[in-house]
Formats: C-alpha cells, sequence, structure tokens
C-alpha cells in the first residue's frame, strides 16, 4: 500500500516551474545536460490595443538557463504563441515575464540560484556559468543584476541601523580605473550580540567625498538614527562622519589602532637594520629572523620566543626596537583588559606617554603619539562602546566578491 503522504510525481512542482508560469511537455537528456520542452501557461489572446479576442498566428521558441538538477545544466526551450489581431492588426507575444526578464538568458529561477550559489555558498562566478551552461559574462552581468535587484535596491535593508562601520576594499587588481571601493556595513546586531554584521552598500573610490555623498543620499531621519560610526584612521571618513552624522559618536575601532603601533614597529626595525648593517634584512639578522615575534603579544610567547627576544634586547644597538616594541605591547595589553574602565586608563596613560616627552632618536613612536594624540576620543570610545569594530567591512565585501 502507497504511502499517503505520497503525492502524483510532477515535473512542473520538482522543476519549480510552475512558479514561472511554465508546463513541461517534454524531455531530452543528455549526459552533459537536460533540456526540457516547456509551453506557456496562461494564454494571452486579448488584443492589448483595442482588446478584442485574437487568434494564434504562429509559434516562436526561447532558451533559457534553469536551475542545474542533480548538478547538472538545465535547459528550457519554451515555446511562446504569437497572436495577431483581426481588428487592428496589432500582432504580440504570450507574455512571459514571470518565466523571465525581457531579453534574459536566465530564468528567474536560475538567477536566484545563481545568486545564492554567491552569496552564501561562495561559489565563484565561473562555477557558477559552468553549472548553468553560460558564458561567464552572462552570468556575471546576470548575478549583478539581481544582486542589485535584491539586496541593494530594497529599501528595508536601512531599518533599524544604529551602528554603522566604513572601511576600504581592493576590488579591482588592475591598473585601469579605481581599486579601491568603501565598504558601509551594519554593526547594530554584532554591538547587540544577537547576529553577524550586515553589508549595506559599496561605493566606488576612496575619499572624503565618496563616503559624505552616500550619507547625504540617505534620508534625514535614517541619518539621525545612526548612533556610533566605527572607522580606521583615514581623516577622510571622520570628516564626511562629522559633517554629515554631527550627533554619532566616531569610533577607531582596534585593529586599526593597534595596526598603526604595528607599523611604527616595523619602520623602527627596518630603520636600525639600516643603520647597523647598512642594508635590508637577511635570514641570519637578529632584527630580520625576530620580525615576527616582534608582533606577537606577550601573553602568547613561546619560551622559545622569549628567548630569541631576551637575546635581541640584550644588544644596546636595538634599544630603540625594543622601546617601540614595549609600546606596542601597552597597547595590546590595554585592550586585552578585561575591565574596560581600567583598559581605557591604560591606554589614555598610553596615548599621554607618546604624546609628550619622547626621545628624539624614537621618531616612529613620535608619528603615532601625533596620530594617537588626535584621534584620542575616538581612539577611546571604543572602550565605551565594544564591539563597534569596522574589520567586518572587509569581511563583507570579501564574501561578496
Amino acid at each position: 500500500m502507497p504511502d499517503a503522504t505520497f503525492a502524483r510525481p510532477d515535473l512542473d512542482k520538482f522543476c519549480r516551474l510552475d512558479e514561472l508560469g511554465l508546463r513541461v511537455v517534454g524531455q531530452h537528456l543528455k549526459p552533459d545536460r537536460a533540456v526540457l520542452a516547456c509551453r506557456v501557461e496562461r494564454p494571452d489572446r486579448w488584443c492589448r490595443r483595442c482588446g478584442a479576442e485574437a487568434a494564434a498566428r504562429d509559434t516562436v521558441t526561447r532558451r533559457l538557463a534553469h536551475e542545474p538538477l542533480g548538478w547538472r545544466p538545465t535547459m528550457l526551450v519554451v515555446t511562446i504563441r504569437r497572436y495577431r489581431c483581426a481588428g487592428c492588426g496589432h500582432v504580440w507575444r504570450q507574455d512571459t515575464t514571470l518565466a523571465a526578464e525581457p531579453r534574459a538568458r536566465l530564468s528567474r529561477r536560475a538567477l536566484r540560484w545563481a545568486l545564492e550559489a554567491i552569496v552564501v555558498q561562495h561559489l565563484t562566478i565561473a562555477r557558477v556559468a559552468e553549472a548553468l551552461a553560460v558564458s561567464w559574462n552572462t552570468a556575471n552581468d546576470a548575478v549583478l543584476a539581481e544582486g542589485k535587484r535584491v539586496l541593494i535596491s530594497d529599501p528595508r535593508r536601512f531599518d533599524g541601523v544604529a551602528v554603522i562601520g566604513v572601511d576600504e576594499h581592493v576590488w579591482r587588481h588592475t591598473r585601469r580605473g579605481d581599486k579601491y571601493v568603501t565598504v558601509i556595513i551594519d554593526l547594530t546586531a554584532v554591538r547587540a550580540g544577537t547576529g553577524p554584521a550586515r553589508l549595506l552598500d559599496m561605493v566606488e573610490g576612496r575619499s572624503k567625498q565618496a563616503f559624505k555623498t552616500w550619507l547625504a543620499g540617505r534620508e534625514q531621519a535614517w541619518r539621525d538614527s545612526v548612533e556610533i560610526v566605527a572607522m580606521d584612521g583615514f581623516t577622510g571618513f571622520k570628516t564626511a562622519a562629522a559633517e554629515e552624522l554631527p550627533d554619532a559618536v566616531t569610533v577607531m575601532d582596534p585593529f586599526h589602532v593597534v595596526r598603526l603601533a604595528g607599523d611604527a614597529l616595523d619602520r623602527c626595525r627596518r630603520r636600525v637594520q639600516q643603520d647597523i648593517h647598512g642594508r635590508r634584512g637577511r635570514t641570519h639578522d637578529p632584527l630580520y629572523s625576530a620580525r615576527r615575534t616582534l608582533h606577537t603579544g606577550a601573553g602568547l610567547l613561546t619560551g622559545k620566543q622569549n628567548d630569541r627576544l631576551a637575546a635581541l634586547f640584550a644588544d644596546d644597538a636595538h634599544v630603540e626596537v625594543e622601546a617601540t616594541w614595549c609600546i606596542y605591547q601597552r597597547m595590546i595589553a590595554a585592550y586585552r583588559e578585561p575591565d574596560r574602565r581600567r583598559g581605557r586608563k591604560r591606554m589614555a596613560r598610553l596615548i599621554d606617554s607618546v604624546s609628550h616627552g619622547v626621545p628624539a632618536e624614537l621618531t616612529e613612536v613620535i608619528t603615532l603619539g601625533r596620530t594617537l594624540n588626535k584621534r584620542a576620543g575616538d581612539v577611546l570610545a571604543y572602550f565605551d562602546r565594544p564591539g563597534t569594530s569596522n574589520v567586518w567591512a572587509s569581511y563583507c565585501a570579501f564574501r561578496w566578491y
């Protein structure tokens, strides 16, 4: 006795063609693809000009790439009737907008499958094009258009945004055109601990004007609802946020603050290397061999790494590197402090110490102190508003591309 939960097999439903207003009338299976012959379900015999009933004149076929079934490319060959009005002579085809966009080569289900494959499954355009049996350009153009319609053009994606992050991302690795895009993300769920970051938009270019123009294009009510803007040390983003979101608090996230100190440490190590040896570092040079160990947090150092650093700092010629390394470690310790209030005090003392009375020989620390002193408010704001890190911006952009 058959199971009562089973229904009669229906190829239209299995292939989701009923959602496209199509009905399967035949199939041709090949080792490398499946071809389904389809007809449009709904007749379209009423004249669109005079309203009179017309007679079928002839038929034409339209080929559409469909979502792959069993990971085998599936092609729809849709037979479309053409009608001619006896009254006014107008000729038209059956409406197939439910199945695909005009002049499109992908069905709406194929578009949805391709978009989910790239955004959710992280497939490449080349892999999607292969699964749909279309060219790379066809798949790329279709996915970009569908992504803009479903994701970018959806006005509801801006609802409930209170914390945003902004950062630049390299998206073009060619000599032509601007290689940077400005990435804007929603950090509201991250700060509340209720979910991941969301990509809001990507704007071509990396400048104050690019971010300012994007903010100015939002409604005033939305701009008034933004409470926090997380960013890196680029002053263009800071100025744009101050002009368009005057009531929002700007926060410089820990990743970029620590990177400033790490870059200062690297520049100091290279300068001392040149002063001592008159050349760049080589494999057996102590400063060069310890370049990665210097960037490791003090609490994560192994015994071997501690011995390497002790031997490195035992040489008086490396005293400037040791002083810069201590600044770097103090910064990491401030961010790793479990008590946010104590961490803020430690960071404030660090900024004050590198802003005044630094020996002239420590040129990298002087530059670092000047930057930290200028952005002290943004650096310290993180301790009052944890979870506002724009490092998610590059992650969201990477997932999209």
